[in-house]
């Protein structure tokens, strides 16, 4: 996958915060000088050779995954769940406000703005634990021939950035971060009606008001929805098939004047069977096995299983 943009052509840096307020998080520019400029360009570069160290060839982050704490996965910037990155990447008006790190407990994240020679933009993103975590500590300067106690606030970059935002795509370095900075769980949880509306379009037989409720309360089933949606699991699904898997996998269901109802206590088995994440195996004869995965790979039809 290509970034679209030169980080060898790089024209302007800015660099901003991203500060708590209550139930309200804002955006602020602060003047740095070029120095700092610098070193957040070295730190974009760094994040990309990061990146395609791990792979060239990412998976679509998917909401309903465990992602390792460093895995190269990417997310287009045009989704609904990207709302919230894409307002910052796309945002042209955030006022200079050099007081906003007044208050560094408050920050939770920093972010660095590029042009290159194109014109194109982006937004590098990262978690601010480090940023802010060294005002913990009493840091200690080298001042003629002693050391003295450093009495202001000192911030401290780290070596890269937890996600790159090119005009198409999120590309993310750390899934956790990415969650997160982007407020994910809100949107994948505000989400819900719209992801239900679309899966019961595709699949008119089930009757998905139990599980609408049920997942405006708990993320983990707002997450599947989402996956299920993004990854259009509910395409061509055969009704007698989901009812045999449904049955296989120990998730229970009845059928109401045609419609599928699923039991109050089976949402999520329910939705694990939409996300291909509960499957029965029978090795052994007449000894069934009943499985849940806790990820999935979809392997290719001609795939050997030797990828790594």
């Amino acid at each position: 996958m290509k970034l679209l943009f030169d980080l060898d052509t790089v024209k302007s840096t800015e660099f901003g915060i991203g500060v708590d307020k209550g139930n309200v998080r804002e955006f602020a520019y602060v003047a740095v000088d070029f120095g700092v400029q610098s070193a957040l360009q070295d730190m974009a570069r760094k994040t990309w050779a990061e990146m395609q160290a791990e792979t060239n060839a990412p998976p679509l982050y998917e909401p309903s995954e465990k992602h390792g704490s460093i895995e190269y996965v990417y997310f287009p910037l045009a989704d609904e769940l990207s709302t919230y990155l894409r307002t910052l990447h796309q945002a042209d008006n955030l006022v200079p406000n050099s007081s906003a790190l007044s208050e560094p407990a408050n920050v939770f994240c920093y972010f660095a703005r590029l042009t290159d020679a194109e014109g194109l933009r982006l937004t590098a993103v990262r978690r601010a634990a480090q940023f802010k975590g060294v005002l913990k500590s009493r840091l200690l300067r080298l001042t003629t021939d002693a050391l003295t106690i450093i009495e202001d606030k000192v911030f401290k970059l780290d070596s890269d950035f937890d996600l790159l935002i090119d005009s198409e795509n999120i590309h993310i370095l750390r899934p956790s971060g990415f969650e997160f900075i982007g407020q994910l769980q809100a949107a994948v949880l505000n989400a819900v009606q719209q992801n239900i509306e679309i899966i019961q379009a595709n699949i008119d037989y089930v009757d998905f008001s139990g599980i609408a409720a049920y997942a405006t309360k708990h993320p983990r089933a707002a997450r599947y929805l989402a996956s299920i949606c993004g990854q259009e699991e509910s395409n061509n699904i055969n009704k007698r098939a989901l009812k045999k898997l449904c049955k296989n996998t120990g998730v229970e269901i009845k059928e109401t004047n045609g419609m599928i109802v699923v039991d109050e206590h089976h949402v999520m088995g329910f939705l694990e069977v939409l996300d291909r994440r509960r499957y029965e195996i029978e090795l052994v004869k007449d000894v069934p096995e009943r499985y849940r995965a806790p990820s999935r790979q979809k392997l290719s039809s001609n795939s050997s299983g030797n990828d790594a």
